[in-house]
C-alpha cells in the first residue's frame, strides 16, 4: 500500500544494487493472484475497543468522514477527482499522509490519526494503502467500512510481495525499480521508485502521457523492505468491505485482487482500468465509496 517528495532519476546500475534489488524484488516479482469475487458485503463482527485512544465526548456527524489513503509511487493528489466529487456530495474528506515505511508501522500511524476524527469513518485505500487501512482500522469501532481500490488486502502475516502471488499472475514492477538510500535505512533497504521511463506504461497506461510524466517526476517512494514486511491482523475480518478490481492493472495482478476481494468477503466490482482507477474512472470509484458510506 512519508512526506518526502522526490524526483526520480536514472536507475541505479551498480551490480551490488542490482543483486540486492533482485533478492527482495524476487519475492515481490513472484507475484499474482487468481480467484473470483462477486459476493455480498462481509458480515460485520463486533470490533474490539480501540486500545489507548481517548475519544472524549464527540458528536458523530450525520455522514461518515471519508479518509483516503494513497499507496506507494504516488501521493494524495491522485485522489483529487474523487475527493471533489465526495465533497460535492456533502461528505467530509481527509487525505491521510501515508509514510510508506511498512504495513504495521503505517497502520499504527493511521490508527493514531483516526483518534482525531469525529464520528464514523469510511477508510479508502489504493494500492499499498489497502495494506495500511487493513492494519490501521483493526479494533477501531468508528471504522464502519473499508473500500479497496486496486489495493492490497493482506492476511495476517502476509506481505505485499506474497499477496501478489495469490493467483499466479505476474507483475513487472520490481524489474523497473530505482532504489535510493534514506537516513536510518537498515542495510539493504532504501527508498524504491518506479523508473520514470517505465512509469507511464506500468502505473497509469490509460492516462495521458502529459499527466503520467508529471506523476513519474513527483512520485513518492516506498521503503523497499515494506514489500516483504508481514502485515498484522486485518480489519476486513470484522469490518464490511468493498473492492474495485482493475482488470488492466500492471502493478497488482488482477488475479490477486480477485482473491483478496473474495477472501475479505467484499462487495466487488470490476472495470477495465489501469492501476490508478481513481484517476481514470473517478465516477465509478466515487460511486463505490458512496455505496460503502451509505
Amino acid at each position: 500500500m512519508p512526506s518526502h517528495s522526490s524526483h526520480a532519476g536514472p536507475p541505479l546500475r551498480s551490480r551490488p544494487r542490482r543483486r540486492m534489488l533482485g533478492t527482495i524484488a524476487g519475492a515481490v516479482a513472484t507475484a499474482l493472484v487468481g480467484g473470483l469475487a462477486l459476493t455480498g458485503p462481509t458480515a460485520s463482527a463486533n470490533a474490539s475497543p480501540l486500545a489507548a485512544a481517548a475519544q472524549t465526548h464527540r458528536t458523530p456527524s450525520a455522514k461518515p468522514t471519508i479518509v483516503l489513503v494513497h499507496g506507494a509511487f504516488a501521493d494524495a493528489s491522485g485522489w483529487n477527482a474523487v475527493a471533489g466529487r465526495l465533497l460535492a456530495a456533502g461528505y467530509k474528506v481527509i487525505a491521510f499522509p501515508n509514510p510508506l515505511r511498512g504495513p504495521q508501522a503505517d497502520g499504527e500511524y493511521l490508527r493514531q490519526f483516526l483518534t482525531t476524527v469525529d464520528g464514523p469513518v469510511v477508510l479508502v485505500g489504493h494500492s499499498y494503502g489497502g495494506a495500511v487501512i487493513s492494519n490501521g482500522a483493526t479494533g477501531n469501532p468508528n471504522v464502519k467500512a473499508l473500500v479497496y481500490v486496486a489495493a492490497y488486502a493482506p492476511a495476517e502475516g502476509e506481505s505485499v510481495a506474497a499477496a501478489n502471488t495469490l493467483g499466479g499472475g505476474h507483475t513487472d514492477v520490481t524489474d523497473h525499480l530505482v532504489v535510493r538510500p534514506y537516513p536510518g535505512a537498515a542495510p539493504g533497504d532504501g527508498d524504491a521508485y518506479i523508473d520514470p521511463a517505465s512509469f507511464p506504461g506500468l502505473f497509469a497506461q490509460d492516462l495521458p502521457r502529459s499527466t503520467t510524466s508529471v506523476m513519474a517526476a513527483t512520485q513518492r517512494p516506498g521503503a523497499l523492505a515494506a514489500l516483504v514486511t508481514p502485515s498484522g491482523p486485518p480489519a476486513w475480518k470484522s469490518v464490511p468491505s468493498w473492492y474495485l478490481v482493475a482488470r488492466q492493472d500492471r502493478i497488482i495482478p488482477p488475479q490477486a485482487e480477485r482473491v483478496m476481494a473474495k477472501r475479505a468477503g467484499a462487495t466487488t466490482v470490476e472495470i477495465d482500468s489501469s492501476h490508478v482507477a481513481m484517476m481514470s474512472h473517478p465516477d465509478v470509484v466515487t460511486k463505490l465509496i458512496l455505496r460503502a458510506a451509505r
